[in-house]
């Protein structure tokens, strides 16, 4: 599918939290997401002017919800209700030297209660810095 140049309207989330930049490219089951927002010194995020790594997390839950939005259109809000499986290799995600992140989300499961997603992020090198899934739960609906 084509590239979507601004995540705005897509998620929730507005202004600064809206974390990625861009979608590179989705299909029905997976997404490809750009950003440098881990690089900026007024992420939301940044605590004592840091980037934890657990912050991945967002970014990966940003991703799934962007490809709900795509995907399954209207987008429907839901809630997070489980991290699973979150394995954070980099203890900080502001390091210069991972460049622009690629945040990718897979669609596992899909009901009317919710969704499951894995997600994972990566430099710009490729590495590895975090993987996990998430489980999105719609209010009223099961």
């Amino acid at each position: 599918m084509p590239a979507v140049s601004t995540l705005h309207g897509l998620i929730p989330h507005q202004g600064r939290m809206c974390l990625l930049d861009r979608v590179e490219r989705w299909t029905l089951t997976e997404i490809l997401c750009r950003t440098r927002s881990h690089l900026d010194p007024a992420n939301p995020l940044r605590r004592e002017g840091r980037l934890a790594g657990v912050c991945g997390i967002e970014y990966g839950l940003q991703a799934a919800a962007a490809h709900g939005a795509l995907a399954a259109p209207p987008a429907v809000a839901g809630w997070l209700a489980a991290v699973r499986s979150a394995d954070i290799a980099a203890p900080w995600l502001d390091e210069p030297g991972f460049g622009e992140l690629a945040v990718g989300a897979t669609l596992l499961h899909r009901d009317a209660g919710g969704f499951i997603y894995s997600f994972t992020l990566h430099a710009a090198t490729g590495e590895l810095l975090l993987s996990g899934s998430g489980t999105i739960v719609v209010p009223g609906r099961a």
